[in-house]
Order: structure tokens, then sequence, then C-alpha cells
């Protein structure tokens, strides 16, 4: 049995599923969370695109560098600091507590840092004014969770997680279990990018710092393939 929060759920069985755990020496990585505070009284719903332009003005590396990626801000409808509009309009209203959080390797946190702080962002409209920024380094947990994964969404869910399981095998990171979640889609001037949630678990220390530093699939400046710990996962 599978429990997990908002979204990490089992909709359906997992192909990849072994009842064993294996733990390893922590790994100290080079790419890190950058959060900065921010003063933002709200963004649009699907912020994907216009927030990483925002972010593309003031770091013109941004869509260049290959570990550079974007946490978009999610979160329940209600509680925990903000809720999502019920009426329709597409609006997320934050508070002070909102963090705007870049994954960035160590030799660009200065930079960035240094072009963000200050700094007011206008996000289709909406200003979104940047703060003091501190690093968080990436924790290896056994439970990683990516809300979106680019997904082709006329594969079946069997052969997307066959992929994914080729693409983790190809960076070498050793992984037991791996479900995969719903369909999203983020807006782009180049049409919807589909996406989709993905769970893998029961990795070493090394292994889950090395699936958060270099993600899954493109767009990683839109949110896409970074994996965060996902503390609720438990199986019985």
């Amino acid at each position: 049995m599978v429990s997990a929060n908002d979204e990490v759920c089992a909709e359906q069985d997992g192909v990849y599923w072994k009842e064993e755990n294996t733990e390893a020496p922590t790994t100290v990585s080079d790419v890190v969370d950058l959060a900065f505070a921010m003063d933002c009284r709200s963004l649009p719903l699907d912020h994907a695109w216009v927030l990483s332009q925002a972010i593309r003005g003031a770091l013109p590396w941004w869509h260049t560098e290959p570990l550079a990626g974007l946490h978009l801000i999610h979160g329940a409808d209600s509680g925990n600091g903000w809720y999502r509009s019920e009426e329709g309009e597409g609006i997320l209203y934050l508070t002070r507590r909102t963090r705007l959080i870049l994954r960035l390797p160590r030799t660009r946190v200065a930079a960035a840092r240094s072009a963000l702080h200050g700094r007011t962002l206008d996000v289709a409209g909406f200003p979104l004014a940047v703060g003091d920024a501190v690093e968080r380094p990436l924790r290896p947990h056994p439970a990683l969770y990516a809300r979106h994964v680019v997904a082709d969404p006329t594969l079946e869910e069997r052969v997307f997680l066959a992929e994914m399981a080729h693409a983790l095998q190809a960076m070498n990171v050793q992984f037991k279990k791996m479900l995969s979640g719903k369909f999203s889609i983020l807006a782009t001037p180049d049409g919807p990018c589909t996406t989709r949630s993905l769970m893998v678990a029961d990795l070493a220390p090394e292994d889950a710092v090395e699936l958060q530093r270099r993600g899954l699939g493109p767009q990683r400046t839109l949110g896409c393939g970074l994996f965060v710990p996902c503390k609720t996962i438990g199986v019985k």
C-alpha cells in the first residue's frame, strides 16, 4: 500500500517495485537550490513560461546553463499561507513566506544572487520583487518526486515508465520503485508542453543527489524534470 502527499499517489500499480533498501555515504553536490525571499501578491496559475522569461531577462545564461532549473510555485487549494482561486481567474495568491527557488550549479550562485537581489521582475504584468537568498543543499532523501516530467500524452503508462527507467539507467542511477501520476499542461508560445508527475524511491543517498542534480528530460527552466524529497511515501 502506498501513501503519498497531494499528487504522489499510485493511480495504477507500478512496474518497478522491489522490497529492499540500501544505504550509502552522503554525497555533496555541485548543484544547490537558491531560495529568494520575494514580495509578490499574486501570479498566474500557469506561470512556468512567463516567470522563466522574466528570469531570463535578468540572467542572460539562464536558458543555456544545462544545470539551471526553476521550481514552480505549487501548493494545496487552501492553507499553508496561500491558496488557488476557485473563481476561475487562474491566479495564485501568495504571502511573504513564498520563495522563488532556482536550482543552479554553485558556480552560478553568486551571479544569480547579484543580478536578482533587489530587482523587480515583470511576470506577465504581475510585479515580483526579489529579496535576499539562501542556499539549500540537495538532500539525499530515498524517495524523490517531480511534479512535471515532459511526457508524450499518447504513451501508455507502462511505456512512459520504461522510458524513464532507461533514462535513469543511462545516468547510472539505481532505483527500485517508481510510480507515475497525473498529466499536466504548461502553456508556451510553441504550444502546450505536456508533462506527467513521477515518483522514484528506494534510492541510495548518492543516487538521490545525482537525480536531483541532473533531473530527467528537457525544459528544466520551465520547472520540468526537477526532483524534490517526498517525505510521505511509505510501503506496507
